[in-house]
């Protein structure tokens, strides 16, 4: 009565209530994340084929290829067989089962002219396949994967769809943009990014290269030459990871990172100036050439393999012993952006569990809080870029809770990490998630 009478109840009911983070997920795909449900397909599909129930260990197989949450694989009845639709960012392989093969095929571009420069490059790229080739038919350039039914066992579908889907998937991109008389095709399923996202992201790549060269010409090039190279390899990560672009812009990305790894012999000061002259290229683009990259699409397979948790374990505890130096010495943005590399490098190089890659996403918000107000999330970091405990320690237990079927032994120890400041945070967030238990 009493709040009716003075609109105490009316009051409670107009309190908004808090906005829920956008659907967003950010880093590469990983195709290592299936349930338990999932799994039994493939043995499922296995112990059929030994079973000579050739169609049956075909629909187990494409079942345990599904991922609900993408929509990545559907199927069809039509004229020649059943027909599966398997989606692999910008592009879609259709795979069709009849009664004694199996032929899958995906669109790579139109040519409507003959061009000698696309076929010598294509049957350069023959020689790189293992299970598929890259052919001709009628102006559609195209790859194509054979195989009779009565081998298609469930090793030899993956591995053959794998390598098509994939490689279809980077070189239909970088064909269009390299030689003018080719032509999109195939691309409807493609979702570009709202306008304003697609903004953020771009003028995010361009602010974080102009920090990490500022960062850089502030410093001795020579006596600075190992960190100026983590600032670097850093950046490149962190690109991928946060605003994930695709096409041109991904291969300039990699090559860039392919000119540290690069065992030539050279200097890391002659590497570290080769990666600025590179990074000083991506950062002078328009945003219609970058906003060309930004687009989203499910995928079916990972473009990296998995790894033991050791390697991934060794990578932050080396990454954090060379920060230490720089934490000590007054450095502590050069410090956090090294012991980011420990993890970022892993996200770029494996396929690492869905979970990990939802932990490491947690220690980005904090460390790139404008990028992340900017795309619609709630801070975990206050105004003076100091991480929100409460914020950070219900995120991360909230995604040990949810991946807790699959991963019973995860669990951060929240009481182990500090927040008295940035780079301590950074220290003691990834020595947690070195020690963590992705056991199934």
């Amino acid at each position: 009565m009493l709040d009716k009478l003075f609109g105490w109840g009316k009051k409670k009911e107009e309190e908004p209530a808090p906005n829920p983070d956008p659907a967003l997920f950010f880093g590469r795909y990983s195709d290592n994340n299936k349930t338990r449900q999932k799994i039994a397909r493939w043995t499922d599909a296995d112990n059929l084929f030994k079973e000579k129930k050739y169609p049956d260990s075909i629909s187990a197989f494409f079942d345990y290829l599904k991922d609900d949450a993408e929509g990545n694989v559907t199927e069809e009845q039509g004229v020649r067989g059943r027909t599966f639709t398997i989606h692999q960012g910008s592009k879609t392989v259709k795979v069709v089962v009849g009664s004694e093969t199996v032929v899958a095929e995906v669109s790579l571009a139109q040519m409507p002219e003959p061009g000698v420069a696309v076929m010598r490059r294509l049957l350069d790229q023959n020689f790189n396949l293992f299970y598929s080739r890259y052919s001709l038919d009628g102006d559609r350039l195209c790859m194509r994967f054979e195989s009779d039914i009565f081998s298609a066992n469930p090793n030899k579908l993956y591995y053959g769809l794998r390598e098509l889907a994939t490689k279809a998937d980077k070189q239909d991109d970088l064909l269009v943009q390299d030689f003018q008389n080719l032509k999109s095709i195939d691309t409807a399923h493609v979702n570009p990014l709202p306008e304003k996202e697609k903004e953020v992201r771009y003028r995010y790549l361009k602010q974080w290269i102009g920090e990490t060269l500022d960062m850089i010409a502030a410093v001795d090039a020579d006596k600075f030459s190992g960190g100026i190279s983590y600032l670097l390899l850093t950046l490149i990560y962190r690109i991928d990871f946060l605003v994930m672009p695709e096409g041109a812009l991904l291969r300039e990305l990699e090559s860039i990172s392919s000119l540290y790894w690069l065992n030539d012999n050279r200097q890391a000061t002659e590497k570290n100036r080769d990666m600025i002259e590179a990074f000083r290229k991506i950062a002078a683009k328009t945003p219609e050439e970058v906003y060309a990259c930004l687009f989203s699409a499910p995928y079916t397979f990972s473009i990296v393999t998995p790894t033991q948790y050791k390697n991934i374990s060794d990578s932050i505890q080396k990454a954090n012993n060379n920060a230490l130096w720089y934490r000590d010495n007054s450095y502590p943005g050069w410090a956090s952006k090294v012991v980011e590399y420990g993890l970022a490098w892993c996200q770029f190089s494996y396929s690492l569990p869905r979970p990990l890659t939802e932990i490491f996403t947690i220690m980005m918000r904090v460390n790139n809080p404008g990028y992340f107000a900017d795309l619609g999330f709630k801070p975990l970091a206050d105004a003076n870029g100091l991480p929100i405990a409460s914020e950070v320690n219900a995120a991360l237990k909230a995604i040990c809770a949810k991946w807790k079927e699959k991963h019973p032994k995860l669990d951060v120890n929240t009481d182990k990490l500090k927040y008295d400041s940035l780079v301590n945070f950074n220290f003691s967030f990834t020595g947690e998630v070195e020690g963590l238990n992705f056991d199934s």
